[in-house]
Protein backbone atom coordinates (compact mmCIF):
# COMPACT_ATOMS: atom_id res chain seq x y z
CA UNK A 1 0.00 0.00 0.00
CA UNK A 2 1.49 3.57 -1.50
CA UNK A 3 2.50 6.41 1.84
CA UNK A 4 -0.77 8.28 0.34
CA UNK A 5 -3.67 5.36 0.60
CA UNK A 6 -1.94 4.42 3.98
CA UNK A 7 -2.63 7.67 5.51
CA UNK A 8 -5.73 8.16 4.12
CA UNK A 9 -6.59 4.85 5.52
CA UNK A 10 -5.43 6.37 9.07
CA UNK A 11 -7.83 9.24 9.01
CA UNK A 12 -10.76 7.72 7.94
CA UNK A 13 -10.12 5.23 11.25
CA UNK A 14 -8.96 8.15 13.19
CA UNK A 15 -12.68 9.84 12.60
CA UNK A 16 -14.68 7.02 12.82
CA UNK A 17 -13.49 6.35 16.06
CA UNK A 18 -13.53 2.91 18.10
CA UNK A 19 -9.48 2.18 18.15
CA UNK A 20 -8.60 3.81 21.41
CA UNK A 21 -11.62 5.84 21.70
CA UNK A 22 -15.61 4.85 21.81
CA UNK A 23 -17.30 5.68 18.73
CA UNK A 24 -19.74 8.22 18.28
CA UNK A 25 -22.99 5.96 17.77
CA UNK A 26 -21.88 3.97 20.67
CA UNK A 27 -21.40 6.99 23.44
CA UNK A 28 -24.72 8.50 22.00
CA UNK A 29 -26.77 5.29 22.56
CA UNK A 30 -26.01 5.28 26.20
CA UNK A 31 -28.32 8.06 26.85
CA UNK A 32 -32.24 7.55 27.56
CA UNK A 33 -33.98 10.90 26.15
CA UNK A 34 -34.68 11.67 29.79
CA UNK A 35 -31.32 12.00 30.68
CA UNK A 36 -30.09 14.26 28.03
CA UNK A 37 -30.30 17.55 29.25
CA UNK A 38 -29.38 16.49 32.98
CA UNK A 39 -26.27 18.36 34.65
CA UNK A 40 -24.94 16.76 37.43
CA UNK A 41 -22.63 18.12 39.61
CA UNK A 42 -20.73 21.48 39.14
CA UNK A 43 -21.19 20.71 35.21
CA UNK A 44 -22.01 23.73 33.02
CA UNK A 45 -23.38 21.34 29.88
CA UNK A 46 -25.50 18.26 29.61
CA UNK A 47 -25.07 15.06 26.86
CA UNK A 48 -27.01 17.81 24.47
CA UNK A 49 -24.98 20.55 25.04
CA UNK A 50 -21.49 18.35 24.30
CA UNK A 51 -23.24 16.55 21.17
CA UNK A 52 -24.23 19.71 19.83
CA UNK A 53 -21.14 21.58 20.82
CA UNK A 54 -19.09 18.40 18.75
CA UNK A 55 -21.33 18.97 15.68
CA UNK A 56 -21.20 22.39 15.55
CA UNK A 57 -17.12 22.06 15.77
CA UNK A 58 -17.15 19.38 13.31
CA UNK A 59 -19.37 21.26 10.79
CA UNK A 60 -16.93 24.74 11.45
CA UNK A 61 -14.03 22.84 10.52
CA UNK A 62 -15.53 20.91 7.37
CA UNK A 63 -16.82 24.40 6.54
CA UNK A 64 -13.05 25.96 6.34
CA UNK A 65 -12.14 23.00 4.59
CA UNK A 66 -14.20 23.46 1.62
CA UNK A 67 -15.33 26.65 1.57
CA UNK A 68 -13.36 29.63 0.39
CA UNK A 69 -15.84 32.24 1.94
CA UNK A 70 -15.14 30.57 4.92
CA UNK A 71 -16.15 33.04 7.90
CA UNK A 72 -14.65 32.32 11.43
CA UNK A 73 -16.92 31.87 14.27
CA UNK A 74 -16.43 33.72 17.90
CA UNK A 75 -14.90 31.36 20.34
CA UNK A 76 -16.98 30.14 22.65
CA UNK A 77 -20.19 31.53 22.06
CA UNK A 78 -20.79 30.23 18.73
CA UNK A 79 -19.36 26.65 19.31
CA UNK A 80 -21.64 25.69 22.45
CA UNK A 81 -25.57 25.87 22.74
CA UNK A 82 -27.21 28.42 25.19
CA UNK A 83 -26.69 27.11 28.70
CA UNK A 84 -30.52 27.37 29.60
CA UNK A 85 -31.24 25.57 26.38
CA UNK A 86 -32.77 22.07 26.74
CA UNK A 87 -33.35 19.17 23.86
CA UNK A 88 -36.59 18.00 22.70
CA UNK A 89 -36.07 14.08 21.18
CA UNK A 90 -36.17 15.46 17.87
CA UNK A 91 -33.09 18.42 18.99
CA UNK A 92 -30.93 15.55 19.99
CA UNK A 93 -31.79 12.89 17.34
CA UNK A 94 -31.03 16.03 14.61
CA UNK A 95 -28.10 16.59 16.42
CA UNK A 96 -26.89 13.36 16.29
CA UNK A 97 -27.86 13.08 12.47
CA UNK A 98 -26.51 16.28 11.68
CA UNK A 99 -23.25 14.84 13.08
CA UNK A 100 -23.08 11.65 11.41
CA UNK A 101 -24.12 13.59 8.20
CA UNK A 102 -20.73 15.18 8.50
CA UNK A 103 -18.81 13.25 9.61
CA UNK A 104 -19.76 11.25 6.37
CA UNK A 105 -18.93 14.71 4.39
CA UNK A 106 -15.35 14.79 5.77
CA UNK A 107 -14.47 10.96 5.36
CA UNK A 108 -15.31 12.07 1.33
CA UNK A 109 -13.12 15.10 1.51
CA UNK A 110 -10.12 12.47 2.86
CA UNK A 111 -11.15 9.22 0.77
CA UNK A 112 -11.06 11.75 -2.31
CA UNK A 113 -7.65 11.17 -3.94
CA UNK A 114 -7.97 14.80 -5.79
CA UNK A 115 -7.40 16.19 -1.90
CA UNK A 116 -4.20 17.18 -1.31
CA UNK A 117 -4.02 16.28 2.12
CA UNK A 118 -0.68 18.44 2.85
CA UNK A 119 -1.04 21.44 0.79
CA UNK A 120 -2.22 24.92 2.46
CA UNK A 121 -5.98 25.32 2.48
CA UNK A 122 -5.54 28.58 0.57
CA UNK A 123 -7.93 30.87 2.62
CA UNK A 124 -6.47 29.81 5.98
CA UNK A 125 -3.42 31.01 7.97
CA UNK A 126 -1.10 27.64 6.95
CA UNK A 127 -3.21 24.68 7.65
CA UNK A 128 -3.55 21.67 5.69
CA UNK A 129 -6.18 19.54 5.40
CA UNK A 130 -4.28 16.76 7.20
CA UNK A 131 -4.23 18.91 10.37
CA UNK A 132 -7.90 19.88 10.02
CA UNK A 133 -8.70 15.72 9.77
CA UNK A 134 -6.28 15.29 13.20
CA UNK A 135 -7.97 18.66 14.84
CA UNK A 136 -11.43 16.38 14.01
CA UNK A 137 -10.11 13.22 15.38
CA UNK A 138 -8.30 14.28 18.46
CA UNK A 139 -11.56 17.06 19.23
CA UNK A 140 -14.21 14.19 18.86
CA UNK A 141 -12.00 12.02 21.46
CA UNK A 142 -11.46 14.33 23.76
CA UNK A 143 -15.66 15.09 23.86
CA UNK A 144 -16.76 11.62 23.52
CA UNK A 145 -14.98 10.48 26.87
CA UNK A 146 -16.60 13.10 28.72
CA UNK A 147 -19.94 11.69 27.11
CA UNK A 148 -18.66 8.04 28.45
CA UNK A 149 -18.31 9.90 32.29
CA UNK A 150 -21.66 11.91 32.00
CA UNK A 151 -23.22 9.06 31.03
CA UNK A 152 -22.08 7.30 34.17
CA UNK A 153 -22.50 10.34 36.25
CA UNK A 154 -26.07 10.70 35.27
CA UNK A 155 -27.29 6.93 35.56
CA UNK A 156 -27.54 6.87 31.88
CA UNK A 157 -25.83 3.75 31.52
CA UNK A 158 -28.14 1.82 29.19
Amino acid sequence: MDEDKTIRKHLISLLEGGNAHIKFGDAVKRFRIGDINRKPGNLPYSAWHLVEHMRITQYDILDFVRNPDYKYMNWPDDYWPPKSRKASKNDWEKSIGSFRHNSNELKKIVNNPKTDLYSKIKHGEGQTVLREMLLVADHNAYHLGELVVLARLVGAMK
